[in-house]
């Protein structure tokens, strides 16, 4: 496995590859990320990986700093895999103008309206770091395929439109949520939870899974089911950041009169304790 660190030393070693699968990850990898290398493995024999902790994506009093790295481990997670090329810039790498302070001369993609909802309500600027470094990212890797899980579904829809509205030729593939065994969605920020919180965590994925089997039993009366959601996790201690049943489609709130084969997608977002979880769960009626 080749490791590079400069975008000039990446085209070169990428310069006659026609195929490329690209995974881009900011590191501390789970069996999650190990997921989207295999899938990546499957659509081309060039498979590149990247780790970049993307403090563009980070607002002033998020977790920057003490975001788990674990260089080291991951590197050899890759090679063990077949992973063909690691990049794994430096901030004044992939911010030119970066002066070790701050990005105010960084040029920053502004991303449509859906970027200031859900997680982006919470967290603004959030989406607009990410479609930066995505776009990014894609410039300098050219691949012809890129894959992302849906954990991060607002961050993948969003992703999607970004290539579809600057017309990149890349396809974007969405890989299914991995979880533990009692249903946890696999996160690197799971490693914040103490003991305690790591037991009650998966409260968050039944929470959803309560509303998807009322849905699909026919109840259409969402306002209420994501408050009973809300309610039922502020009794266990969480502070929830929102429940919300969404179009897939839109991400927009949905209808109540739904049309067969209609996708739906309910999104959560919650703190315990110091650690912000997030999951979703999809629905097809």
């Amino acid at each position: 496995m080749q490791i590079i660190e400069t975008i000039s030393g990446l085209r070169v070693a990428l310069k006659n590859q026609a195929d490329i699968a690209f995974v881009p990850t900011m590191g501390n990898l789970h069996a999650g990320h190990m997921q989207l290398v295999e899938s990546a493995k499957k659509h081309s024999a060039m498979v590149v990986v990247s780790i970049f902790v993307n403090p563009l994506q980070f607002g002033p009093n998020e977790d920057l700093a003490n975001y788990p790295r674990t260089l080291e481990a991951d590197i050899a997670k890759l090679a063990a895999v077949g992973v063909n090329v690691l990049f794994i810039p430096s901030v004044s790498e992939m911010y030119p103008d970066f002066d070790g302070k701050n990005l105010n001369q960084t040029m920053v993609i502004q991303p449509p309206a859906i970027a200031d909802m859900l997680c982006g309500a919470s967290r603004p600027g959030h989406f607009a770091g990410v479609a930066t470094v995505v776009l990014k990212l894609l410039n300098v890797v050219r691949p012809t395929i890129a894959i992302f899980g849906q954990k991060d579904f607002q961050q993948l829809f969003i992703i999607q439109q970004l290539v579809q509205q600057f017309n990149l030729p890349i396809e974007i593939i969405a890989e299914p949520t991995v979880r533990e065994a009692d249903c946890l969605a696999m996160s690197s920020r799971n490693s914040y939870l103490s003991a305690d919180e790591r037991m009650a965590a998966p409260l968050l994925s039944k929470m959803l899974l309560n509303i998807k089997l009322a849905i699909t039993s026919g109840n259409y009366d969402y306002a209420s089911l994501e408050q009973q959601a809300t309610e039922q996790l502020e009794r266990a201690g969480w502070v929830v950041d929102y429940i919300s049943v969404r179009e897939m489609a839109s991400l927009l709130p949905p209808p109540t009169q739904l049309k067969n084969h209609a996708e739906l997608i309910i999104l959560g977002a919650a703190r315990l304790g110091k650690t912000r979880l997030i999951d979703n769960l999809i629905i097809q009626i």
